[in-house]
């Protein structure tokens, strides 16, 4: 399955351009096999989602994009998330509670939301975006050389905040997935 983890929807991430509805849509066409829908510090858009999912009988998987003090990291298979700020190692212990998934989201990103080098601190996270659609190449290029010295996986994904940047940067799950978890 080709999937692009990281992907912003209109009204609930007020930064993208683009519903869910035009996401799948484009998705289908550019031949991407399922998408994750990441808005900032929410997961609001969880039950239309997963209806939509039903609906549609496309791969709708639901996460979020949590700014911690350290840099943005993308979750999934919480039920809540936190409600303030918080840093990256207290985030990573609840997901690891909840069986979920952390990969921190463009880390070498120069607008100071990514984790950078602190991602030495933190090698329990279940991935690196190494290849993200909004970040130039060296920067991209610096997340995976760090994630492959530290034996991280590499994930890639667009970012997307509208149509045209949609499936940039995908990552391949040659297993498939069922569900959040399976990320």
């Amino acid at each position: 399955m080709i999937i692009d983890t990281h992907i912003h929807a209109y009204p609930t991430s007020d930064d993208s351009k683009m519903t869910l509805e035009e996401i799948v849509a484009q998705a289908r066409i550019i031949g991407l096999d399922g998408i994750c829908i990441t808005d900032h510090d929410s997961q609001e858009i969880m039950a239309r989602a997963h209806e939509y999912r039903k609906q549609m009988g496309y791969p709708i998987f639901v996460g979020a994009e949590v700014f911690t003090w350290e840099g943005d990291v993308i979750v999934f298979g919480l039920e809540r998330l936190p409600e303030e700020r918080v840093s990256a190692r207290y985030l990573l212990d609840l997901v690891n509670k909840a069986n979920g998934v952390a990969i921190s989201a463009h880390p070498f990103r120069q607008n100071n939301r990514g984790m950078g080098n602190s991602i030495r601190e933190h090698k329990d996270l279940h991935g690196v975006e190494a290849f993200n659609g909004s970040t130039d190449h060296a920067n991209n290029m610096k997340a995976r050389d760090l994630a492959m010295e530290l034996g991280i996986p590499v994930f890639g994904a667009s970012d997307a905040h509208n149509t045209e940047a949609l499936g940039k940067f995908a990552t391949v799950f040659p297993n498939g997935l069922r569900d959040e978890k399976d990320l």
